[in-house]
């Protein structure tokens, strides 16, 4: 299988890089292809600008969804934007691999998305009817392909849990999984958390690797989220929401998992 692994960390020598290292010769040793999209190394421009879209019209503003989307049908984004969509297109599963800053991913990962993610690519595909609306969550063109976050964070398992001070972790983490994931179409694995990073020793370290390693090993056999799909029926179509008979005594993000 291919593997994609998108890598947002500025150290190289950090636990998110010893991490890393060990997923890439972790998946290779299994007899999977491997490729590393690093962002710092990349020195990855993060914003989402004309720029991106060299060959526009300049006698008008630029339209960032707009503007994407005729670069990405006429084949004239930037080099590094169709080398990404390129590797997404390769790949089996992608990996997102981060440290948790201010409750989200890094700007340039952020960045990474809000590029590659291009009209026409990752949203805007697909009927728009009063029976469909696009291939979207569970559809789209990663559909068949799976995804993981890896996720760092200097805070305890404890602050993360459904009544800690920093509010679930799978609700912090659900506009990636289900927004950035789920929506074109990837099957979303559970996440790997290694908490408290600072307190990190050589035996937690033998431990995280341990259980990343079964992770990765499960990579194909492990039971995606079960997020809703929204032309599956459970929504009202084009209001988006769900059915009345849906979840009825759930509202917010639990509502869209089976």
């Amino acid at each position: 299988m291919n593997v994609l692994l998108v890598y947002a960390h500025p150290e190289p020598t950090s636990l998110n890089g010893a991490l890393r290292d060990f997923t890439v010769q972790r998946l290779q040793a299994a007899g999977h292809n491997v490729q590393v999209s690093d962002l710092y190394a990349m020195n990855w421009k993060a914003t989402l600008d004309a720029d991106d879209a060299p060959e526009r019209d300049t006698t008008k503003p630029f339209h960032a969804s707009l503007d994407s989307k005729v670069a990405y049908a006429e084949g004239t984004q930037s080099a590094d934007i169709a080398g990404e969509q390129e590797k997404l297109l390769w790949a089996d599963a992608l990996i997102l691999q981060f440290p948790l800053w201010w409750f989200t991913m890094p700007a340039i990962l952020k960045g990474w998305v809000d590029r590659v993610y291009a009209y026409g690519f990752a949203y805007g595909v697909g009927e728009h009817s009063d029976s469909r609306w696009g291939e979207r969550y569970g559809e789209g063109k990663m559909k068949g392909k799976r995804a993981m976050l890896m996720v760092t964070t200097g805070g305890w398992e404890s602050h993360y849990a459904p009544r800690g001070i920093n509010g679930p972790i799978d609700d912090l983490l659900f506009p990636i999984q289900h927004g950035v994931l789920y929506y074109p179409g990837f099957d979303v694995l559970p996440p790997f958390l290694t908490y408290r990073v600072s307190r990190m020793d050589e035996a937690r370290f033998t431990e995280t690797t341990e259980a990343l390693g079964q992770r990765l090993d499960e990579l194909w056999s492990t039971r995606p989220i079960a997020f809703r799909q929204q032309n599956a029926g459970e929504y009202d179509i084009p209001a988006l929401t769900l059915k009345d008979h849906v979840a009825p005594d759930l509202v917010g993000f639990a509502a869209h998992i089976r």
